[in-house]
């Protein structure tokens, strides 16, 4: 019995949902909707705003993970001092730009002992080669986001944010003992929307992605709930694969 429960606790972590929305209230109707069927979400940029924190001190009190999703990026003397507050939070990742190693390595500094988890953000997965291109970068998007993932890995981040059509090649190049956590994830039949590098549930788990965040997939779901669990659905039957 404790093995299958800490089956359905893998899987129920495996998945991060996105409280992308505008405000405390809608973000907490959401979590209340959700249930026990979700311990795991991403709090971004739009919310944070409106009660953001508040929401992931309520969180955290409630036993669930918190990921911030606040994609820092600075001179190292404030990364470093953003961090060092954020730490205190309590919540369990944060994003930081993974665009040069002094980024990189004072958010480490902030960081400090706590267990705060550090993740890089490689490429954005609504990207392509040419909005790259716009940017003077001549790699590609795959080749850009292993590159940042294995300065991140070397540097002693915990983990990377990439499409999970580079999970694969980011596992092969770093090992087992990193952290990928993919967006973009679209279950079959969803639409893509802005997302130009998606990919659905069992397949990003199959390329080694850790953790998913999906949004809009069961944000605008007509029942949140049942949407969640099929996409569980997804993670445990891409598990069971991995584990024959």
């Amino acid at each position: 019995m404790a093995e299958q429960s800490a089956t359905r606790e893998e899987i129920k972590n495996a998945l991060i949902v996105a409280l992308d929305v505008p405000s405390y209230e809608d973000a907490s109707a959401i979590v209340s909707e959700l249930g026990d069927a979700v311990s795991f979400y991403k709090i971004g940029l739009e919310l944070l705003f409106d009660g953001g924190l508040r929401l992931a001190h309520e969180l955290r009190d409630a036993g669930k993970l918190v990921f911030l999703d606040m994609k820092l990026l600075d001179i190292g003397n404030t990364v470093e001092k953003a961090v060092r507050n954020i730490a205190r939070l309590g919540v369990n990742y944060l994003t930081i730009h993974a665009v040069d190693g002094k980024t990189l390595r004072a958010a480490k500094e902030g960081k400090g002992a706590s267990e705060l988890k550090l993740l890089g953000v490689t490429v954005l997965t609504s990207l392509t080669k040419e909005d790259l291109a716009e940017q003077g970068i001549s790699e590609s998007p795959q080749e850009l986001v292993l590159r940042r993932a294995r300065m991140a890995h070397t540097i002693g981040i915990d983990g990377v944010i990439a499409s999970g059509l580079e999970a694969r090649a980011i596992r092969e190049a770093v090992g087992s003992d990193f952290t990928i956590i993919t967006p973009g994830i679209r279950p079959v039949g969803s639409a893509a929307n802005d997302q130009a590098r998606a990919m659905t549930p069992r397949d990003a788990i199959l390329a080694g992605a850790n953790h998913l965040v999906v949004g809009r997939p069961v944000l605008n779901a007509p029942d949140r709930k049942i949407a969640a669990l099929a996409i569980q659905d997804e993670i445990r039957d891409a598990f069971s694969t991995l584990k024959q």
